[in-house]
């Protein structure tokens, strides 16, 4: 460069005219020179080497149906999670996971068991039981509101009433053990003069009706012939409300109890038989201004039982359950109309009286 140029330059510099060469970066002279030399491109801080090859981009795709599946399979199970137990055999045994509460009418019966006896360690084994709740648990009590003569605080004491009196008769052991349901009867209006007659008859020493029979209202088997194996009792069921006569709070109950149940007299290898019951009672908590009753007590306006492995050819007061058996009722009756599912909550039982299964002349349970 001339020092004419030179001294160009600066001046241009100076002024900061666009003509003035600019000095290459240390990265466009290694680019140049690679050009020049014919080695191509630079590699980028990132980039891979010929010796490691580029890797593809990965597709998703199955990622994202596998979820979709995952995510239908759910949903199946929470909207029919009986069905979906039937279909992989549904043998849950006793640390099955617990269905959710009954908040309605099912729409269908509990999908099919595996045919397993019970025993002595899972006396629930092989029935739909296995899911249900323990107890009390599984009677599921809506919410309470203003009904009838009742504010809510009031609903809501007569439905925890009324689930103590299904607990009273039907889950205390005392009575299970063919006690007097003295709880029971304390919560029932003593002042009703058909109820108070049926139960003076239904709980003499007498031998009961089918009109006067105590299994109605009270489970009890006799000491002498059965005993409860465990200390548990499956449930499903739930309790409705609403106005009634004269104003009443009407709550109607419909429950389902599985007894699990051993000869009295067998050891830790003894025969195990379930005893099915299932209850529909409508209770009215009456206004005192207007039905005479007592504090605290309700009067009974209709019930029913369908039992299935308690007798029914002629009623003694207690389950019967048909020890020594099981083989013959494994074989059951082929006519469809004397066959009853006692698991099949699908409709409300018949008030003026349930069926019974497991004698002569009685209908033939599908299952146990």
């Amino acid at each position: 460069m001339s020092d004419e140029e030179w001294e160009r330059f600066l001046r241009d510099a100076e002024a900061g005219a666009g003509s003035a060469p600019v000095e290459p970066s240390a990265r466009a002279r290694e680019t140049e020179r690679r050009l020049r030399d014919g080695a191509g491109r630079p590699e980028g801080w990132r980039t891979y080497t010929p010796a490691s090859p580029r890797p593809r981009p990965r597709r998703r795709t199955g990622w994202y149906a596998t979820g979709l599946v995952a995510a239908v399979a759910l949903l199946a199970v929470a909207l029919f999670p009986q069905r979906i137990a039937g279909w992989f055999g549904g043998d849950f045994g006793q640390d099955a996971p617990p269905l959710a509460a009954e908040t309605g009418r099912p729409q269908e019966a509990p999908g099919a068991e595996p045919a397993r006896r019970a025993t002595q360690a899972e006396p629930f084994r092989g029935s739909p039981a296995a899911r249900w709740a323990d107890g009390a648990a599984g009677i599921t009590v809506p919410a309470a509101k203003a009904t009838g003569w009742m504010d809510a605080a009031q609903v809501a004491q007569a439905l925890g009433r009324s689930r103590d009196f299904l607990v009273a008769a039907g889950l205390d052991p005392r009575v299970l053990g063919g006690a007097r349901p003295t709880q029971a009867i304390t919560l029932l209006n003593p002042h009703q003069k058909d109820v108070k007659e049926y139960l003076r008859t239904a709980l003499s020493a007498g031998t009961p009706t089918p009109d006067t029979d105590p299994l109605l209202l009270f489970s009890r088997f006799r000491p002498d012939q059965a005993r409860l194996v465990g200390d548990v009792v499956k449930t499903r069921g739930r309790l409705t409300y609403r106005e009634g006569k004269h104003g009443a709070v009407e709550v109607t109950a419909d429950v389902t109890f599985v007894y699990p149940v051993t000869p009295a007299t067998a050891d830790g290898d003894g025969e195990v038989i379930r005893t099915i019951a299932r209850r529909q009672i409508v209770m009215s908590w009456d206004d005192p201004d207007k039905v005479v009753t007592e504090p605290g007590t309700m009067s009974l306006v209709s019930y029913a039982l369908d039992m299935t492995n308690g007798g029914c050819d002629a009623p003694t007061g207690y389950f019967v359950p048909p020890f020594g058996r099981a083989a013959d009722d494994d074989a059951g009756s082929t006519d469809a109309s004397r066959q009853v599912d006692p698991y099949d909550r699908t409709a409300p039982l018949d008030p003026n009286g349930g069926t019974g299964t497991a004698g002569d002349g009685c209908a033939t349970a599908t299952r146990s």
